[in-house]
């Protein structure tokens, strides 16, 4: 039986800027014929991984139980091969050597070609054969100048020791990092060894319309004589204020087969990402606004039957108050899950964190705190 973990949550941040486009403006969308105010999903997966950061930090998870996204693999490897008694020359010789084996480039300014989203397990494992093939890794012949570089990727590692290929060839299998299998990862050179998410986050939509605002501001030079009137610089900020409407959905069959059927390190994984999807937030111009407005509506609902359903189209009709619109939009969001749940069925559990504290009857089972929430949610996935 295929079982869904979906969360949603209404988000009403004060004025901010929390996710910008190329103009430094809010991004927005249209959606139901107005303007929403919008956050992507990239913006709020990074938030989340970051969330993962602070828990390896506080001793929550185990730092080799997250992943890295980065064209720095260089400089990540060379230093635990020194660390084998090797020299740092050498060591960095070795490691572009091995990587072109595996057609995984390292440019003149010791960068991937693109960013490798790799587990810290699948890099340490990396260094290790290195480690042990030393012997094995060898210069290519010299003939690949003039070729295009995708040419002469596939002849030096068609030149590269077979038992080299093959034992680096295991290593790229995401190293059990939970944000590699939440999240997916594409490795352009290596497709065998890309990953499909095990999560999909929609990009956060206000359920409001929203107009774009604008911050004018000046800056004085503290130094500057006393008769000297005027403000040195002077420019606009442009922010606004949203309700967002944030949705995401988990495979827990995918969750558990990407992290190699290990059902407690995906329970694991489960927990810290709706932990982090209700508590982190984007950290865009967070300085200048302090937008820190934890969600007053959370739900999770553990499906299965195998039938998503983002619940967005509850505001295609903006939302209109001027008591307030976080009630209001969630009063909205369980009369859609209700009337959605009337017409096509389905099994599952809803659990509620209910702080704007609207009639939510035959929706979901209140609870009182995240914790509670998340409690309930884990129990009813692995029950």
């Amino acid at each position: 039986m295929k079982i869904l973990i979906e969360i949603h949550a209404l988000q009403n941040f004060a004025p901010s800027n929390l996710n910008r486009d190329d103009t430094g403006a809010p991004k927005d969308a249209f959606f139901g014929g107005t303007r929403r105010a919008r956050i992507s999903s990239q913006c709020l997966k990074r938030a989340v991984r970051q969330h993962f950061k602070a828990l390896v930090l506080d001793g929550k998870l185990d730092g080799n139980d997250i992943g890295a996204r980065t064209k720095r693999l260089l400089e990540t490897i060379a230093p635990l091969l020194v660390a084998q008694g090797h020299s740092e020359e050498e060591s960095r010789e070795m490691v572009k050597l091995a990587l072109a084996a595996v057609k995984l480039t390292v440019k003149e300014d010791d960068k991937t070609q693109y960013l490798l989203f790799l587990g810290h397990r699948e890099i340490q494992a990396i260094a290790q054969v290195i480690h042990e093939k030393w012997d094995a890794i060898t210069a290519p012949e010299e003939g690949a100048e003039g070729k295009k570089s995708g040419k002469a990727k596939k002849d030096v590692a068609k030149q590269a020791d077979p038992e080299l290929k093959k034992a680096l060839d295991a290593v790229f299998d995401g190293g059990t990092a939970m944000d590699i299998a939440l999240f997916g990862r594409m490795l352009a050179d290596m497709p065998d060894k890309n990953q499909n998410a095990a999560c999909q986050v929609a990009h956060a939509l206000s359920t409001h319309t929203v107009e774009r605002e604008f911050d004018y501001y000046t800056a004085v030079d503290d130094l500057k004589p006393e008769d000297t009137a005027g403000a040195d610089m002077i420019g606009t900020v442009e922010f606004n204020s949203a309700c967002f409407y944030r949705y995401a959905v988990v495979d827990w069959a995918k969750l558990v087969e990407n992290l190699q059927q290990d059902g407690t390190l995906a329970a694991k994984a489960l927990r810290a990402f709706l932990e982090g999807f209700v508590v982190a937030e984007p950290t865009g111009k967070q300085n200048s606004f302090a937008a820190h407005n934890p969600p007053e509506f959370v739900a999770v609902s553990v499906r299965r039957d195998g039938a998503p359903r983002n619940l967005a189209n509850a505001f295609e009709a903006p939302v209109r108050s001027r008591d307030g619109l976080t009630a209001v939009s969630a009063q909205r969001l369980v009369e859609k899950a209700q009337q959605l749940q009337a017409a096509y069925g389905g099994e599952g559990s809803t659990f509620v964190l209910n702080l704007a504290q609207v009639k939510v009857d035959g929706f979901g089972e209140g609870v009182d705190s995240l914790q509670a929430l998340l409690d309930k949610a884990l129990a009813a996935v692995q029950g």
